[in-house]
């Protein structure tokens, strides 16, 4: 029996996809500030599904995107929101094996995918040195999410280090199966960078899970513990700085069963994490978690 870590799906997504509002910048945030029952009713539904690690919804709640969309003095109030609302997600949900766990998220700043967007590295790591103080206290964890550069990725591995928490570093890889990050570095630079900062696992995220199949095996190599939970977007590419996810379209094929099976083949090369990224809804994260049972695997939460 393999003990598994299962993490929630694509927050942020479903969370948007519930509101039926407009697409905006800030994304699944702005849902918050509008109707934040709609991110409760999300947290729920992931954690019924079986997941056992929930991430708050601040993914886009980086002092440069809120100052960029006219919300810069939001700040305080998206992290006290989100972190009240997933506690009143596990205290409504029915939770009958284990606690859950709360991932505190360190996201790209400035924007997804696009590596060129990025800060240099001391502006970074004074970004995120705020958005570690923010929820550092109320957290389980962090989860340093979609690094598609090596420079950005160790600013918030360097920032999250400076706290006691453990530290999972998820990176984003290019769709085009060449295992490199979506900045054109290559996966291997990008691990012999990272790994002697100490992160407790690594992950790749936010990419087809064709990739991520691709690259686990680089991953596996490290001696750490390491996992991946893809996206269900046909392409990433239209979705510059600032934009809305409305320009991004699903995948018709990644079906629960279709996703599951991706999971499976990462778990048969060594990964002990898996969950889902944009797109992969509680459907898919409730399918996987009775597949993972159905195999013999102890399901569970991360540890440091």
């Amino acid at each position: 029996m393999i003990q598994i870590a299962l993490l929630d799906g694509g927050l942020g997504q479903e969370i948007h996809s519930r509101s039926g509002a407009k697409a905006h910048p800030l994304w699944s945030l702005k849902v918050m500030f509008d109707a934040p029952q709609i991110v409760v009713d999300a947290h729920v539904a992931f954690i019924d599904a079986g997941a056992r690690v929930i991430s708050l919804n601040t993914y886009a709640a980086t002092p440069t995107r809120l100052a960029r969309h006219g919300f810069g003095d939001r700040f305080d109030e998206a992290y006290a929101t989100a972190i009240a609302l997933a506690r009143s997600a596990i205290a409504k949900a029915n939770t009958p094996a284990g606690p859950i766990q709360i991932a505190g998220c360190l996201p790209p700043l400035v924007a997804s995918y696009h590596a060129e967007a990025r800060k240099d590295y001391a502006a970074s790591l004074d970004e995120y040195r705020q958005i570690v103080r923010a929820q550092q206290d109320d957290v389980d964890l962090f989860l340093i999410e979609t690094m598609s550069n090596i420079e950005e990725a160790s600013a918030a591995l360097d920032a999250a280090r400076e706290t006691s928490l453990p530290v999972y570093l998820a990176l984003s890889v290019s769709d085009d199966l060449s295992n490199t990050l979506r900045s054109g570095e290559p996966l291997t630079e990008a691990l012999a960078a990272l790994v002697p900062r100490s992160p407790d696992g690594l992950l790749l995220n936010c990419s087809s899970p064709e990739a991520i199949t691709r690259a686990m095996p680089l991953l596996a190599a490290t001696g750490l513990r390491f996992g991946g939970y893809a996206n269900g977007f046909t392409s990433v590419e239209a979705l510059a700085p600032g934009g809305t996810v409305d320009t991004l379209g699903a995948r018709a094929d990644m079906t629960p069963e279709t996703y599951a099976g991706f999971a499976r083949q990462w778990i048969a090369q060594g990964a002990t994490i898996v969950g889902g990224c944009c797109e992969i809804g509680p459907a898919h994260i409730a399918y996987l978690a009775k597949r993972l049972e159905d195999a013999g695997h102890e399901v569970g939460g991360l540890g440091g």
